[in-house]
């Protein structure tokens, strides 16, 4: 494992975890009357707006993606359409396992392992890392999942809080979760390096 994989790694996740605060902040100037809690889905909507096209950014800058096998236009086409379907159907289904709370993730997953299912079947089962990005994904996805969880524990209290009304202390938990993993991942992956075999692709 090189060192310059785990500093662009650290890099990248300083840039996503900018871009759900500047996005946090920035409706503050075009929304009146904002708030996370009052306009809860305009905000998720700017992080998770944000979220996708800085992925899409930094991981077409990094060249973070699977290898094209063809390079002919219909061969792309098909690619963008079937990449589009995939991330439909992955927030839905993150919409329904996971109650609208792990928006950062889809986009991120699909801008590194592209529409291929059995890739993403390979790297979130045990041991299918192939790379120090398919550790933080493995790592970012499990924090938004665990964040999310955490979320939804005040939901039934009778503290008659504004952030305990659905799906914001969901979405919130997921939020903090993914940024905890954007932290714990490239910490984990470098001390954790010595110990890290990956199988060539």
């Amino acid at each position: 494992m090189r060192e310059h994989e785990i500093k662009g790694m650290v890099s990248a996740h300083t840039i996503i975890a900018s871009s759900i605060f500047i996005a946090t902040v920035m409706p503050l100037f075009f929304v009146e009357h904002f708030s996370v809690y009052g306009t809860h889905l305009t905000w998720l909507y700017s992080v998770s707006g944000s979220v996708a096209v800085v992925n899409i950014i930094i991981f077409w800058l990094l060249g973070i993606s699977p290898p094209t096998k063809k390079h002919t236009l219909g061969y792309k086409v098909s690619r963008a359409v079937r990449s589009c379907l995939y991330f439909v159907l992955s927030c839905l289904f993150f919409h329904l396992v996971v109650v609208l709370t792990v928006h950062p993730c889809s986009i991120r997953c699909l801008c590194v392992l592209g529409p291929n299912v059995q890739t993403w079947i390979r790297v979130f089962s045990r041991d299918g890392a192939m790379s120090v990005w398919d550790t933080s994904l493995q790592i970012t996805t499990a924090s938004s999942v665990i964040g999310a969880w955490l979320g939804a524990f005040p939901i039934p209290l009778d503290w008659d809080r504004p952030w305990q009304v659905w799906p914001i202390s969901c979405s919130l938990g997921a939020t903090f979760g993914f940024l905890t993993g954007l932290i714990i991942a490239p910490a984990w992956i470098h001390w954790h390096r010595k110990q890290l075999t990956y199988k060539s692709k």
